[in-house]
């Protein structure tokens, strides 16, 4: 039975709705929302009385619109966009209006308000999406995030959430023995992102050294130094100055031309600082830079922080998926010997968003740091263990639930199935690296083979062809990427990101972690690549 006689004989089932099933359909195929709603509400909805009926129907209306965005979104024919700039979206559009009603308006509208709402965005599920390290509709993911908004609950006590709190606890461990680390060791939860995950790595690591400055500030503590790799994500100086230690006091370690922080560069600065008078503390290690998809010396850095008595860090925010695939988790090799760890399945694992875990090796310091005992929360005397109420262990109170679909999704998949799927985006990484380097009308902007499935290149147009290297030759290709995005976004038939790094000039960042990306939309990519920029 597919879904369409499924739908049928449900409505047949709950009172003989043959009609509005005839008008529903009819009204799809026009593009508009059934008359039905015309003169309801959302007051007429559960859980008002005899609200069943209604609150099904208008929940079926809003499936359906919800099953063809889905259905739109793999076919490679859809735009990936339909953009308009933002005054013409704050002025409305077709009926679309921002501005918000004294009066209540009436489902109909609000069915047409959530159709317009996804027709005005980013397809990001698009194959053709390359624009962002997080890509990708998993129908698994999205169901998981829709019983998460359903169970409409709340991380901070087992009493609340039993079953969401132990699917972390499991969840964590399963992601601390990928790590590395043994059962005895290991802590965590998830975050909202990894720049918070990264704030939590820096949070306890200064709580570790100096517990005294969760209750008597930061005046009392040496002027703190931290070191990072000058391709570290920009969350690390960001944390710096939210926790009080100022961006200035980060150092900003030199890499190689691949992207990777030189060891020796580390241990260089290490000592400069000391010198300086400042107290080195943390080391950021990046597995997985945002622009090059570098993966730092783990061992080497560890081996660094072990000598000078440093906290390391991994951000594995964009690499960590690599721990899912026999093939590739050897780039990741030393990040065991971690003291914290920053992994982000909403990337490379297609995890719907938001989906960020920070691990700690040293359990009960997540606690320590972050607890204050709320009694209206964290009562000693509650009839279980109150270990499990984990919500004092994290800056805020309120903790969304991002467990449940990544729990669902390794049901649904098994550790084989993301290591398949990393191993599927790293080949497409590798098929375009290997057609850049045939075509005489792109330029690498690093000739070594991609680690990760970042591939960063130049378009280069035939009126640049045959200029030498130089300021005027880099001065023209600056305003090739920009200029062939902002016709790609108005075409909306591929998305790809762009950003100068350090003396290079724009260049085009393409990044894969959507596994329904297929070699036909790496070709289509550089096609209209060259079809957008061949008069420039």
């Amino acid at each position: 039975m597919d879904f369409l006689q499924l739908q049928e004989s449900i409505i047949n089932k709950s009172g003989g709705m043959d009609k509005q099933q005839e008008n529903s359909a009819a009204v799809r195929d026009r593009g508009q929302t059934p008359a039905d709603f015309s003169s309801i509400y959302s007051k007429d909805l559960l859980p008002a009385s005899g609200g069943e009926e209604i609150t099904r129907g208008f929940l079926q209306e809003l499936l359906n619109i919800l099953l063809s965005y889905i259905s739109k979104s793999s076919q490679r024919s859809s735009k990936i966009l339909d953009f308009h700039h933002p005054h013409q979206l704050k002025e409305g559009l077709e009926g679309f209006s921002l501005d918000l009603p004294d009066q209540p308006e009436t489902l109909e509208q609000i069915l047409v308000d959530c159709r317009d709402t996804l027709k005005y965005g980013v397809n990001t599920g698009h194959p053709r999406f390359f624009n962002q390290l997080s890509s990708g509709l998993d129908v698994i993911g999205m169901a998981g995030e829709w019983l998460t908004s359903t169970a409409n609950t709340n991380m901070f006590t087992y009493e609340v959430s039993p079953v969401f709190i132990l699917m972390e606890e499991f969840l964590l461990r399963k992601m601390q023995s990928i790590v590395g680390w043994s059962d005895d060791e290991g802590d965590g939860f998830f975050c909202p992102g990894g720049t918070i995950s990264n704030l939590y790595s820096i949070l306890v690591a200064r709580y570790h050294f100096y517990p005294e400055v969760k209750t008597r500030g930061m005046g009392l503590l040496p002027q703190l130094a931290l070191f990072t790799s000058e391709h570290s994500h920009y969350s690390v100086k960001k944390s710096a100055a939210v926790l009080g230690m100022g961006s200035d006091n980060v150092v900003m370690v030199k890499c190689d031309e691949r992207g990777k922080m030189i060891p020796a560069e580390l241990e260089a600065c290490i000592v400069t600082a000391e010198e300086k008078g400042l107290v080195p503390f943390y080391v950021n290690v990046t597995a997985g830079t945002t622009v090059y998809g570098a993966f730092d010396p783990l061992n080497a850095i560890a081996d660094i922080c072990h000598k000078h008595t440093l906290w390391m860090h991994v951000d594995a925010a964009w690499g960590g998926g690599l721990l899912m695939s026999d093939r590739h988790r050897m780039k990741l090799q030393g990040i065991e010997r971690a003291w914290s760890v920053t992994w982000n399945p909403h990337k490379m694992m297609g995890v719907p968003l938001q989906c960020s875990v920070i691990l700690v090796k040293k359990r009960g310091l997540l606690q320590e740091c972050n607890e204050l005992g709320a009694e209206y929360l964290f009562q000693t005397d509650k009839p279980y263990d109150v270990s499990y109420d984990t919500g004092d262990k994290s800056i805020q109170c309120g903790r969304h639930v991002d467990v449940f679909k990544l729990w669902l999704m390794w049901k649904a998949k098994g550790s084989e199935g993301f290591g398949s799927q990393v191993n599927r985006c790293l080949e497409n990484a590798e098929y375009l690296y290997d057609q850049l380097q045939r075509r005489t009308d792109f330029e690498l902007v690093f000739k070594n083979k991609p680690e990760h499935s970042n591939v960063c290149f130049w378009y280069i147009p035939p009126s640049l062809r045959g200029l030498p290297p130089g300021p005027d030759r880099d001065t023209r290709l600056h305003q090739v990427a920009p200029r062939i995005k902002s016709r790609m976004m108005e075409k909306g038939s591929v998305l790809i990101g762009y950003q100068p790094l350090g003396a290079k000039v724009n260049f085009f960042r393409c990044v894969f972690s959507n596994p329904a990306t297929q070699q036909e939309d790496i070709d289509f990519l550089l096609d209209e690549i060259t079809r957008l920029g061949d008069d420039l």
